[in-house]
């Protein structure tokens, strides 16, 4: 597949182009689209490919609807599909100097600091049934509202602005995205999960370093070795490796925005 970009900027109001096999779906500013595409997926009016996405211009928002042929557990890891499309994005339109790296499970850095966080749910809780959708959503900041931070007030936190990318609009970037995705999805139903987990990997954030999160409840620390089949963090700690599952990621979803910048 050939990923066509325009660079031209978009006129005010102008929607997003994507590709055909997904169908643009814009909701009203101020609403998530992601507990949109949930909402429409549960009442059954959403299909597969449908991709939600907000005008707001100041963080990139959108959610595209899965209808996996997998149990849940083995249907969890296109997340990384859809991570990887936004890497590959934002490295075909941003400066070289910027750069992306994902946190596990589902948190985006750029440049070393949070710039947005993924978010998936599924019809289903069940590890090993097969969910009858399955919704993941993304939120990237663009550039600092009127309740973003000021100057060094919070330096682990950044939008895309900040980074060199205030030329970039949410439009082409939400456009670029959709296409760079759609190529990962196409790897994912040739049921190749070792390309997309290794590069989700080849940008991993902490990846052969000693990190320490929560983790369905508790507090876990150890050296970050890779994922495993699942998409589950495999752990390096004093009592041996183990590998924390990703399922528990359906309940306790990344906030973004985090409440100091909205």
């Amino acid at each position: 597949m050939t990923i066509a970009y325009d660079p031209t900027m978009p006129g005010d109001g102008e929607a997003p182009t994507f590709p055909p096999l997904l169908r643009g779906i814009e909701v009203k500013a101020g609403m998530d689209p992601f507990a949109k595409a949930i909402s429409d997926a549960g009442r059954g009016v959403a299909e597969v490919g449908d991709l939600y996405w907000s005008p707001d211009k100041t963080i990139m928002q959108a959610a595209i609807v899965f209808a996996p042929e997998e149990p849940l557990v083995e249907a969890l890891p296109i997340l990384f599909a859809v991570a990887n499309g936004l890497n590959d994005c934002i490295g075909a339109l941003a400066p070289p100097e910027v750069g992306v790296q994902h946190v596990w499970p589902d948190g985006i850095k750029v440049n070393g600091a949070w710039c947005g966080a993924l978010r998936v749910d599924a019809s289903t809780r069940d590890a090993a049934a097969i969910p009858e959708w399955l919704v993941v959503g993304i939120s990237l900041a663009m550039r600092w509202d009127e309740n973003g931070p000021n100057p060094g007030e919070a330096p682990d936190l950044t939008a895309l602005s900040e980074e060199g990318c205030g030329h970039l609009s949410a439009v082409r970037l939400l456009e670029s995205w959709a296409r760079h995705t759609l190529t990962w999805v196409n790897t994912w139903e040739e049921g190749e999960l070792r390309a997309i987990t290794d590069g989700w990997l080849s940008r991993a954030d902490g990846r052969g370093e000693t990190v320490a999160f929560e983790h369905d409840g508790t507090t876990q620390r150890g050296e970050f070795l890779g994922l495993d089949e699942g998409g589950g963090m495999i752990l390096k700690t004093e009592s041996g490796s183990s590998a924390l599952p990703l399922l528990p990621i359906l309940d306790a979803p990344r906030v973004w925005p985090p409440q100091v910048i909205g």
